[in-house]
C-alpha cells in the first residue's frame, strides 16, 4: 500500500498508511492512544467497538491491524471531534469498514442487538480537577461526563461473552478501574504495564478484560533503552504505524 503523500503535514499526525488530523479535537494523538490501538488482540474478531474515539486514532489503527470483513464502529459525544474523526476514516483505506456515530455511550449502547468481539477505550480518567482551557478538553480529560462505572456498564451492554474490553489508563487508576470492573463481573484477562525506562516505575497500564473467565497474562514494557532510544519491545509493538521505524 502506497504511503501518504504529505508526512509533514502540521495539523496532525502521519502514519505509515494513514494520516490524523488532530486540530479540532480536544485530546491529541499521543504515545497512550498509539500503545492501546497496537497492544488490542485482534484475532477472530469481526466487530469492533471504539468508545469515545475523539480523532479516530484507534478505529484507524484498528481497521489496519484487521481484515476487510471487519467493521468498526466509532462513537464520539463531542460533535467537532466527530466530525473530525470521520473526515480523517474517510481518507484512509477503510472508509468502507469505519462508521461514526454522534451519540453519548451510555444511551447509544442501550439501543444496540448487536454485540462485538472487542472493544476499546481510550477513557477520562481525572476525577475533576484544574479547569480546562476549554468545556471539549475537559470533557475528554475528566470523568465528570462518564465516570468508569458507566464506561463498564456500557461497555458490558454492547460485548460478546468471549470478548475483550481494553483500555489504557495512568499506572497510578489501574488498581481502582480493575477492581470496579471486578466488582460488576468482569475478569480481568490482559495486563501489560508501561514504563518509560527500565530504572522508572510503570506510569501506564493496559488492561483487558472479558465477562468470561480465562487465562491471565501480565508483562511490562519500557518505551526507551539506556540510550534513550526506542525499545526493541516498543518497536516490535507499534512498527507498523511510525513513519521512522
Amino acid at each position: 500500500m502506497s504511503q501518504p503523500k504529505s508526512p509533514l503535514r502540521r495539523d496532525g499526525f502521519t502514519f505509515k498508511q494513514f494520516f490524523v488530523a488532530h486540530d479540532r479535537c480536544a485530546m491529541k494523538v499521543g504515545t497512550d492512544g498509539i500503545l492501546l490501538g497496537a497492544w488490542a488482540p485482534v484475532a477472530r474478531v469481526k466487530r469492533i467497538l471504539d468508545i469515545g474515539t475523539g480523532s479516530g486514532l484507534l478505529a484507524l489503527m484498528l481497521a489496519q491491524r484487521t481484515a476487510d470483513d471487519v467493521c468498526i464502529d466509532a462513537v464520539e459525544l463531542d460533535p467537532q471531534a466527530a466530525q473530525q474523526a470521520m473526515e480523517n476514516c474517510q481518507a484512509s483505506p477503510w472508509r468502507v469498514r469505519i462508521t461514526l456515530h454522534t451519540a453519548d455511550i451510555q444511551s447509544w449502547a442501550q439501543q444496540q442487538t448487536q454485540r462485538y468481539e472487542l472493544i476499546v477505550s481510550n477513557p477520562p480518567y481525572y476525577p475533576q480537577g484544574v479547569e480546562c482551557a476549554t468545556p471539549e478538553r475537559q470533557q475528554a480529560r475528566y470523568t465528570t461526563t462518564l465516570d468508569h462505572s458507566a464506561l463498564l456498564h456500557a461497555a458490558a451492554q454492547c460485548i460478546t461473552e468471549e470478548g475483550f474490553f481494553c483500555v489504557v489508563l495512568p499506572e497510578s487508576e489501574g488498581a481502582a478501574f480493575t477492581q470496579k470492573a471486578l466488582d460488576m463481573g468482569w475478569h480481568q484477562r490482559l495486563r501489560t504495564d508501561i514504563a518509560e525506562t527500565d530504572s522508572r516505575l510503570p506510569h501506564r497500564v493496559l488492561l483487558a478484560f472479558s465477562p468470561r473467565a480465562g487465562e491471565r497474562f501480565s508483562d511490562r514494557l519500557t518505551i526507551r533503552g539506556p540510550d534513550q532510544r526506542y525499545s526493541d519491545a516498543y518497536c516490535g509493538l507499534t512498527q507498523a504505524f511510525y513513519f521512522f521505524m
